[in-house]
C-alpha cells in the first residue's frame, strides 16, 4: 500500500498531546485520523515523528500514513484543502508527499529542533505562547550552561521518570538563547532525538542558572549525576514549539 508523509501545524493548547491513549480523548493523532478517514474514505492510521505533551505546539510536524486512495497522488492540493475544511482551526495541513514504502516519520528523522519562548514584560498578545518571567535573568550565563549540553550524551537528568525509553542517549548540536527583542527571548535546541519532557526540564534548570540559584558547576554536576530529582522544575508547556524536522531526501518518491 502506498505510503505518504503529511506535514501539519497545531496549537496544542486544548489538546491532550499528540498521541492517542486509552481513556484520554481529544489528542492530535485521534482528531487527525478521524478527519483523514472521513475525507480519504479509507481507514487511516498515522504515525507521528514524535510525541508532544499536553499543551505543547508544533509549527512543523510530520507523520506518515498508508492509503489505498489513488487520487491522493493525482490531486494532492484538493485533499489538503478538503482536510483543512474539516479539521479544527487549531490544526492545519500544509503538504502531503509520497514516500518510499518503508519510510518512517519517527525513525527516519535525522534532526529535530524545538523553540521555547520567554518574555519579561507582561504582554497579553503572547502570554499564551511564551513564558512570562519578571526580574533579572543572566542569559549570558545560561548560554554558557547551554554549551555544556553540546558535550553531553546521557540526558537522564532531564528525562521524565518511569518511561519506556530504552536509552537516554541524545546528541545535541545546538543549544542557545537568542534575543528576539528588548524583552523577548527564544531557547533554540536541536538534537537527533529528544526524551519525554527533556526540553522543558532543561529550560527549567537553565532558569535556575539565570536566576543565580545554581552555578555552572552545579549545572554540570546535575548532568553528571543523572538524577532527575536534582534538576529544576519543568518549564510550562504552553511556550514550547516543535519547529523543524529534517529527513534524508532518499525517503521521497519524487
Amino acid at each position: 500500500m502506498p505510503r505518504y508523509f503529511i506535514q501539519l501545524a497545531y496549537n496544542g493548547t486544548r489538546f491532550n498531546g499528540w498521541q492517542s491513549q486509552l481513556n484520554t480523548p481529544n489528542t492530535i493523532q485521534q482528531v487527525l485520523e478521524e478527519k483523514m478517514t472521513l475525507i480519504l474514505q479509507d481507514k487511516i492510521e498515522v504515525v507521528g515523528c514524535g510525541r508532544t505533551d499536553t499543551g505543547v505546539h508544533a509549527r512543523n510536524y510530520w507523520a506518515h500514513f498508508d492509503s489505498h486512495q489513488t487520487a491522493l497522488t493525482e490531486n494532492t492540493e484538493h485533499y489538503i484543502y478538503k482536510l483543512n475544511t474539516v479539521l479544527p482551526d487549531d490544526i492545519s495541513v500544509s503538504s502531503i508527499r509520497k514516500v518510499k514504502d518503508n519510510a518512517h516519520a519517527r525513525f527516519d528523522a535525522t534532526e529535530r529542533t524545538y523553540n521555547y519562548f520567554l518574555h519579561q514584560h507582561k504582554n497579553p498578545f503572547i502570554d499564551n505562547f511564551s513564558w512570562y518571567q519578571y526580574g533579572e535573568i543572566d542569559f549570558e550565563l545560561m548560554n554558557q550552561a547551554s554549551e555544556m549540553l553540546l558535550n553531553t550524551s546521557d540526558f537522564t537528568s532531564f528525562s521524565k521518570l518511569n518511561t519506556q525509553t530504552k536509552t537516554n542517549i541524545c546528541y545535541v548540536s545546538e543549544a542557545q538563547w537568542v534575543q528576539l527583542s528588548n524583552n523577548e527571548w527564544c531557547f533554540v535546541i536541536t538534537a537527533d532525538r529528544f526524551l519525554r519532557n527533556m526540553v522543558r526540564a532543561i529550560v527549567g534548570t537553565l532558569m535556575q542558572v539565570g536566576r543565580k540559584k545554581i552555578t555552572l558547576h552545579d549545572f554540570q554536576k546535575i548532568i553528571s549525576d543523572k538524577n532527575r530529582t536534582e534538576a529544576g522544575m519543568s518549564a510550562p508547556a504552553h511556550a514550547l514549539f516543535l519547529s523543524e524536522i529534517k529527513y534524508p531526501d532518499t525517503i521521497y518518491c519524487e
